[in-house]
């Protein structure tokens, strides 16, 4: 009682140096910091995740929805709940590299993808990109990948923006399993 009356900041047992801080811990995040599962080289054989998603079952691999060319899968590490990545079956690095059913299909999943965040989750906007190249800041930058980012008014708060922590209101799965029921057939 007497450290909650005075400046001092009480001793936290276990948490580092005491201070005046209150901890959100997010230890899931440290297997993305650390780059596990990153591939160990550009070809498809090198552990590429987005070419072994689609050998697991939808829930297990966060897929969404499958087409002929192209998948939407969750991202594992998502800025926002329901952030999508649309990715090409076959492992090219570049737009360009797409030949034109692909590049078709690409397109409409990334429509459809809205259509399924609006319905799913009622999203006000939406981050749409991809990263082409290391430089451009790609995490996995030889297997092409497309963002959608679903937005709503007010979502920048002070986790983000101060703490650098996302609170995400839902599990993954549970997240996949809303869009999946959500998204048009075409």
């Amino acid at each position: 009682m007497l450290a909650a009356m005075s400046n001092e900041p009480e001793l936290q047992r276990g948490a580092g140096t005491p201070d005046a801080f209150e901890r959100l811990w997010t230890p899931h995040r440290m297997a993305y910091i650390k780059g596990e599962n990153k591939p160990t080289g550009s070809g498809p054989g090198d552990g590429c995740p987005f070419c072994e998603i689609p050998k697991l079952d939808d829930e297990d691999g966060l897929i969404v929805a499958r087409g002929e060319a192209v998948y939407a899968v969750l991202n594992l590490y998502p800025y926002n709940s329901g952030h999508l990545l649309i990715c090409p079956y076959r492992h090219v690095p570049d737009y360009t590299d797409l030949n034109p059913a692909e590049t078709a299909e690409f397109a409409g999943f990334t429509r459809r993808g809205l259509t399924a965040l609006r319905k799913a989750s009622g999203a006000q906007g939406f981050n749409v990109g991809m990263n082409l190249g290391d430089a451009a800041g790609a995490g996995i930058a030889a297997h092409l990948h497309q963002h959608v980012v679903p937005r709503w008014g007010g979502d920048t708060n002070f986790m983000p923006v101060v703490g650098q922590t996302k609170v995400l209101p839902q599990l993954l799965r549970d997240t996949r399993s809303l869009l999946a029921g959500c998204w048009p057939d075409a």
